[in-house]
């Protein structure tokens, strides 16, 4: 069962394309944290959802949040991904063991081994604000996400 607002977000650290690790809880207190668990680096949704969130990020106020790309790919997929779309947020890698930080968060689809495409924004006092949920092969509102996790 996935996590509902109010809820504290489960504290993490993982292999990042930017730095070696990023543990959620550095955050807290700092920055509101955009959390978008996404289900494959080069996939057709993925990576225009990706592409958007890196374009708009710079205008949407990128002092006030973090966000953060995660999926079940390998930390070099997620380097090579993010240098073909200019992606400049930190991609993290639930590789191994495969989908936990995802199985945290009740959005890891075990039949599929690939998390869902699921959004947490997280609150400066770490507690889950909302949580929006997408079907794979539909796209969420990355625009909007920013504005409410910048909001939050």
């Amino acid at each position: 069962m996935p996590l509902k607002p109010g809820d504290p977000a489960p504290d993490f650290t993982l292999p990042s394309t930017v730095g070696e690790k990023v543990t959620l809880s550095d955050y807290r207190g700092k920055k509101n944290v955009l959390l978008l668990f996404y289900p494959l680096d080069f996939s057709p949704v993925c990576s225009v959802e990706n592409k958007q969130c890196s374009a708009m990020l710079p205008a949407k106020g990128a002092d006030d949040i973090q966000v953060l790309g995660i999926s079940v790919d390998s930390l070099w997929a997620h380097k090579a991904f993010a240098a073909q779309n200019d992606i400049s947020y930190p991609l993290l890698a639930d590789f191994h063991p495969k989908g936990a930080v995802a199985q945290l968060y009740g959005v890891f689809l075990a039949d599929k081994g690939i998390a869902a495409r699921t959004a947490f924004i997280i609150g400066k006092d770490g507690r889950i604000k909302e949580v929006v949920g997408s079907d794979i092969p539909v796209a969420r509102d990355i625009g909007g996400l920013l504005e409410k996790a910048r909001a939050a």
